[in-house]
């Protein structure tokens, strides 16, 4: 990998995030962040690490490791020769690289993870699913770096030059890092992929938007197309395989970057591109409907101060604003999406009147309050992303 895409993939790492991080305080506002908000940051820090290790073996050690020599190549290579001690640091660097590389892959599944918590948060039978991610994330994880550490004894083998250490020892062609590392990753990848998909299909958006929103939130099986791209060219490749190791492993992290951000950054960019989408997802909220029969939201503990219970009574044109403007997922900016598949949930912190409501319903409802519906049919609501 060169200087220049090394450095081009983290900036633009760096701006997917801050993007995000700007989508979300517009949305919510910087006391309502969560822990994946706050994660994600993380994990550029993360990233910037694997960036320099990166840059660190291709311009100061030039690609150099313990692999890829012959016999006789270890054997005539003195402990003075600049080539050892190259060899050396680079592979002492492709042991950190490993580590780095799965602290920031599993940090950002811990983020996918925590999403999907706030975005079937309410409805159980999902939440257990999500539970057992965050076990296999964890579990996973654990294995993965048990495998680097504890797979090639005694550890400062792992830099040996003469004699060869053997495949365990030899980090940057290591069938035990790379097929155990391999595994985990893409198991843990399809079942993340696998949540929101019966979600999805269910709810009552358009097919069109059912589509689009898997291919947001199923961007993740790019992270899964490169993990294989670098494991085949690990395989294949073994003499050129710590600078592919080093190449593959930034592309495939920049990557799970771009997909764990995208579903707050979509609806940002679908309010910039708007006017030029309108004929296709925008086109659904400017759309006449008839407002359905019933106008009754029960509001619970939010607004009024008391802590009580009160039923506000509106227009029947307000009521179904309320409830037509939570239908759709990752294609509105002002909130975070729920999925409900006919029970009870509580929408919170919606914000409901607006200043010509004020004006046109009977009842005014001002401020962020909770609303709690019951719909029987697949539907979808959201509150700030």
């Amino acid at each position: 990998m060169g200087v220049v895409e090394l450095w081009t993939l983290y900036a633009f790492a760096v701006s997917f995030t801050f993007l995000r991080t700007y989508a979300r305080i517009s949305a919510v506002g910087y006391r309502q962040l969560q822990v994946d908000d706050y994660l994600v940051w993380i994990a550029i820090l993360i990233y910037t690490a694997q960036c320099s290790l990166g840059y660190s073996l291709g311009v100061y050690v030039h690609g150099f490791a313990n692999d890829g020599m012959t016999p006789q190549e270890r054997s005539a290579l003195s402990r003075d020769d600049p080539e050892y001690g190259m060899r050396v640091t680079g592979s002492k660097i492709q042991v950190a690289g490993w580590t780095i590389a799965a602290c920031l892959l599993w940090s950002l599944k811990l983020c996918v993870a925590l999403f999907y918590l706030r975005l079937t948060n309410g409805l159980y039978k999902y939440a257990t699913r999500i539970c057992v991610a965050f076990g296999f994330i964890a579990t996973s994880f654990i294995a993965v770096i048990f495998t680097i550490y504890f797979s090639c004894r005694p550890f400062h083998h792992y830099w040996q030059i003469n004699p060869d250490p053997g495949n365990a020892c030899t980090a940057a062609v290591s069938k035990n890092l790379i097929w155990v590392t391999f595994v985990f990753n893409v198991l843990t990848d399809i079942y993340l992929l696998l949540i929101p998909m019966p979600m999805l299909w269910k709810s009552s958006m358009k097919r069109y938007k059912k589509i689009a929103s898997m291919v947001v939130l199923g961007a993740g099986m790019l992270v899964i197309v490169c993990a294989v791209v670098k494991t085949f060219y690990l395989i294949s490749d073994p003499y050129n395989s710590a600078e592919l190791t080093a190449s593959w492993g930034t592309r495939e992290t920049f990557i799970a970057i771009f997909t764990t951000n995208l579903p707050m950054i979509f609806p940002l960019l679908r309010n910039w591109f708007a006017p030029f989408l309108s004929s296709t997802i925008g086109s659904s909220n400017s759309k006449p409907q008839k407002p359905p029969p019933g106008s009754d939201f029960r509001t619970i503990g939010g607004g009024f101060g008391d802590g009580g219970e009160r039923v506000v009574r509106v227009s029947r044109a307000a009521a179904y604003r309320a409830r037509n403007n939570a239908t759709d997922l990752t294609f509105d900016n002002e909130s975070e999406e729920h999925i409900l598949d006919g029970e009870d949930v509580r929408l919170r912190h919606m914000q409901f009147a607006t200043s010509q409501q004020q004006k046109k319903d009977v009842a005014v409802v001002t401020g962020q309050f909770d609303v709690a519906t019951q719909d029987r049919s697949n539907t979808l609501s959201k509150e700030s992303f």
